[in-house]
This record gives structure tokens, sequence and C-alpha cells, in this order.
């Protein structure tokens, strides 16, 4: 990998320092930038004592299961899919700011186990550096249950990541940023299996119409779809507004809106933002 900088041979040098400590190695694994990365690299570093797992779960993006095993399939990397069921916990489905704490708790317990059964030392997952400063409950459930972070023991930012990833020749280097469809779900509104559908049904018709990165937020009968600023010009041109109506309205929407700010990370968050903040 002559072509990343000497610096990031660094970093990946600790990283792979990391995954040697961690001995034999469960990647949490959901075809993504970072756990596509972290499961690549502990394939290089670790051989057979490693192997990457994916949550079959309806929050999940289907395109996400689909990458999941293109890159397995393409790079040799040893996995299997597990199911998890933190559709039957009602605080999961509740919807409450805690919700992806509740997620990863179940996920990591599910992984703990299969750990325990096939007799590995450790699980891993892919949070990095930037990870750190949005709300992300799902790290405190990473800590109860001893999972390995080697992106943050080596340092590693999502631009590293992904720099790293086009060395290694890896579909996922330019992927777009996602995360589970439950995070399209405005607190306190019920994680249900008919949502998690429109959404994921509804964000494959937005790139079916030519769209790179983009989020469809469920409003009950109001879909607010957000569309990556320099794609905005595209969406406002009246016939293509009309073509994005026509797409996600059968999907049982009375409206359609779009969002003038554009795709945000963590958009549905700027709520608990406000709420921090003290009267004036």
């Amino acid at each position: 990998m002559s072509s990343i900088s000497p610096e990031l041979q660094r970093k990946q040098a600790l990283l792979e320092r990391s995954l040697r400590a961690g001995g034999r190695v469960l990647v949490a694994f959901s075809g993504g930038v970072d756990s596509s990365y972290l499961a690549y690299a502990a394939r290089r570093t670790l051989g057979d004592d490693t192997l990457a797992v994916t949550a079959q779960s309806p929050s999940y993006p289907a395109s996400h299961r689909a990458m999941a095993e293109r890159i397995v399939g393409e790079f040799d990397i040893p996995h299997r899919f597990v199911a998890t069921g933190e559709m039957e916990n009602s605080d999961y489905r509740a919807n409450r700011p805690d919700r992806c704490y509740h997620c990863k708790s179940e996920l990591f317990r599910v992984l703990g186990g299969l750990r325990e059964e096939l007799g590995f030392d450790a699980v891993a997952y892919g949070v990095n550096t930037d990870d750190t400063g949005d709300f992300r409950p799902g790290h405190r459930a990473a800590a109860e249950h001893g999972v390995l972070s080697p992106f943050l023991a080596a340092g590693l930012s999502k631009r590293d990541i992904r720099t790293l990833s086009r060395a290694a020749g890896l579909p996922t280097a330019d992927l777009p940023a996602s995360a589970c469809l439950s995070s399209r779900l405005p607190y306190g509104t019920e994680v249900t299996l008919e949502r998690l559908r429109q959404v994921d049904e509804g964000e494959e018709r937005l790139r079916a119409l030519g769209f790179r990165q983009v989020r469809l937020r469920h409003h009950g009968a109001l879909a607010r779809v957000e569309i990556e600023p320099s794609e905005l010009p595209r969406a406002l041109d009246p016939e293509m507004a009309r073509a994005i109506a026509a797409a996600i309205k059968p999907l049982g929407f009375q409206w359609v809106a779009l969002d003038l700010e554009g795709y945000r990370t963590g958009s549905l968050n700027e709520i608990l933002t406000i709420a921090r903040e003290p009267a004036r």
C-alpha cells in the first residue's frame, strides 16, 4: 500500500497490532465502509483467526446485506449471518434517544455468545474517531460488553478508513455514509417492520432516480427527504420533484417534503441539542 502516507502507514501498523493483541477476533460486520475495512484488515492480519459476522435484522438496509456478501466473496473473508432479536425488545421499539444502546446490546450479546461457542477471544467493531462527536449510546453498550475498538486504538478517522479501503481495492471506499433504518424515525415514533420497510424501499427508489446520498425521514404520513446539498438543484427541478413524489407516495405516505438543508448526519438528533440548550 505505497499509495498511503507514512502517517497513515503508522496508524495501519497500530491497527494491526491492536488486532493481534485481541487474539482470535469476531468482527461485527454490517457491509458499511468502516466494518468492511475492519473485516478486511482482520483477515489480512489474523488469517483464519477471524470471522466476520453480520446481523440479520430488519433495521439494516438490504443494500448493506448485499454488499456484505460481495465483500466476503471477493476478499475471501470467513463469514456468517446471525439473527438478532432487538425488535422483540419494547425498549428498542419505543425509539427513545437510547434506542441504539438497546440495539447494540442485543448485537453484542449475540456475538458474545457466538464468541464463546466458537472459542474466539474477542469481538471488535468499527467505531472510528469521527464517531465520538455525535450522540452515540451504542458505544456504551460496546464498553459494557468488552467489545474492542481497533480503529480508536489506532486513531483512525473516517477519511483514513476510506483512504485505506481505496488502497485495498474495497468497493466500499466511496460508499455514502449510512446507518440503521431505525435512525430515520423521529424519537418517540415506534419502530415497526412496516415503517422500516417503507424507509428501506423509499431510499432504494431515490437511489434509482440517480441520487447518491439520501435519507428518508419517516414522519408518519409525511416523508421528509434529505439529499446531499450538491444534488439538491437536480432534486428541485419541477419534473424531478414530481418524480420523487411519485416514487415515494405509493409506499404509504400522504405527503413528500424535500428538506432544503439537505442531507446531514444525525439530523434527528438536532432536537436533542435544542432540548439541552438553556432558555434565553
